[in-house]
C-alpha cells in the first residue's frame, strides 16, 4: 500500500482456496487516484489502518454471513454444507469475535446492509469525488485544507499577486483573504452540540465551539492577520513569535511572548506564506515547547510552497494547516512562484 501510494508498481500474489496455496506469478497492481484495500482484518492492523485516507466496516447480519459462506464455499470452493458449518463454529465466528468485530471502532463509516445501502455508497462515492478535486497535496496529507475557490476569491488572489496593486488595494483585498482563511481554520475547531430558544420560541439545535483558543502570530508578516482573528474571535489573546532567518536554511528564534496558559488552548498559528516551512518548523517547535499539544495546532496562510508543506506535515502530521491556495514551488532564492512578492513590505508599506 505505501509503495502504491507513492505512484510504484507492485505485485500481489494469487491465492487458491481449494488448494491453500499461492499460484502463478501474481497480478501487477499500478497505482491510481483511487485505491481500495479490502479484507476482513483489514481495520485490525494499525500500521495498516494509518494508510488509510478512510476507513469502512461493512456491517451485515450474522445470518446473511452464514448463508452467503455457504453457497461460496460449496459453489465455488468445492466444500460440502457440513464442512462449511463446522468450519464456521469452530474457527470463523469465533475469530470474527475476537478480531474482525472490535476493529468497527476504528473505522470512520459504518454500512449496515452492505451493497444494499445505496444511500451511504452515494455519500461515499460524493466524498472520494471531493478529494479527487483537491490538490494533489490534500490527497497526501489529511491535514492540509485548501478553501474551496470561487471567482470571488481568483479575483482577490489577482489583485494581490499583481505587482501593480497599490498598497491600498493590496491591503484591502488581503485583509478579505486573510478573514477568510481564519474563518475556514475556526471551522476546524472541536465543538459540543447545543439546543437553544429563538425569539419565535423555537428550538434550534447548534454548536458551541471551544472556547480555549488562542492567536500566535509570526512577526512580522502574521501580525496581518491578527485584526481578523480579532473580529472573528472578540477578546481573544494573541502571542507573537520572531523568527530570524540564517542563510537559506538555518532559522533561530529570536523572541516569544505567549499566553501563560497557552498549553490548555487550541492555537491558531498565523503567517501568510508558507515558503521553505523552515520558520513554521521553527515557530510549530517553540508551541510544542511550551506544552501545546500537536493536535492542537492551526497553521493559517494565504499561500503555501509545496516544499514548505512537505517540511511542515512530515515532521508535523497531527497539526492542520488551511490556506487559500497552493503555489507552485520555490525559485532558486527560495521565493514562492508566483507568489505574492514580499507580503509584509507590501502590507505595511515598507518596501
Amino acid at each position: 500500500m505505501d509503495r502504491l501510494r507513492h505512484g510504484r508498481t507492485v505485485s500481489i500474489p494469487d491465492y487458491d482456496f481449494k488448494t491453500h496455496k499461492s499460484i502463478g506469478p501474481g497480478r501487477m497492481v499500478n497505482p491510481s487516484d483511487v485505491i481500495i484495500l479490502e479484507g476482513i482484518l483489514v481495520l485490525h492492523d494499525s500500521r495498516v489502518r494509518d494508510l488509510m485516507n478512510m476507513k469502512i466496516f461493512v456491517d451485515t447480519d450474522s445470518d446473511v454471513r452464514l448463508a452467503r459462506r455457504i453457497q461460496r464455499d460449496t459453489l465455488k470452493r468445492g466444500r460440502n454444507v457440513e464442512n462449511v458449518l463446522q468450519q464456521y463454529a469452530k474457527f470463523v465466528k469465533p475469530s470474527f469475535e475476537e478480531f474482525i468485530l472490535p476493529s468497527k471502532k476504528h473505522a470512520d463509516v459504518i454500512i449496515p446492509r452492505g451493497a444494499d445501502n445505496e444511500v451511504a455508497i452515494d455519500l461515499i462515492v460524493q466524498h472520494i469525488r471531493t478529494k479527487l478535486g483537491q490538490h494533489d497535496l490534500c490527497k497526501i496529507y489529511p491535514n492540509v485544507f485548501v478553501i474551496h475557490s470561487t471567482f470571488q476569491i481568483r479575483g482577490m488572489h489577482t489583485l494581490v499577486r499583481d505587482a501593480k496593486t497599490t498598497k491600498h488595494d493590496f491591503v484591502f483585498y488581503a485583509d478579505r483573504l486573510i478573514r477568510l482563511v481564519v474563518e475556514h481554520g475556526l471551522g476546524h475547531l472541536p465543538f459540543t452540540e447545543k439546543q437553544i430558544i429563538t425569539p419565535t420560541g423555537s428550538v434550534y439545535c447548534g454548536v458551541v465551539f471551544c472556547k480555549r483558543l488562542c492567536g500566535v502570530s509570526v512577526i512580522r508578516s502574521g501580525e496581518s492577520m491578527e485584526n481578523a482573528l480579532r473580529a472573528c474571535c472578540k477578546g481573544i489573546k494573541i502571542g507573537k513569535i520572531l523568527i530570524h532567518g540564517e542563510g537559506k536554511n538555518g532559522r533561530e528564534l529570536i523572541y516569544e511572548k505567549l499566553p501563560s496558559d497557552i498549553a490548555s488552548r487550541h492555537v491558531l498559528l498565523l503567517d501568510p506564506v508558507l515558503a521553505s516551512g523552515n520558520s513554521a518548523v521553527k515557530a510549530i517547535s517553540a508551541l510544542l515547547s511550551k506544552g501545546v499539544p500537536e493536535s492542537n495546532i492551526i497553521f493559517l496562510n494565504l499561500i503555501a510552497a509545496p516544499e514548505g508543506i512537505h517540511a511542515v506535515c512530515k515532521k508535523y502530521p497531527r497539526l492542520k494547516i488551511v490556506t487559500s491556495e497552493i503555489d507552485t514551488g520555490l525559485n532558486k532564492d527560495m521565493h514562492v512562484i508566483p507568489g505574492m512578492g514580499e507580503f509584509g513590505d507590501r502590507y505595511f508599506g515598507t518596501g
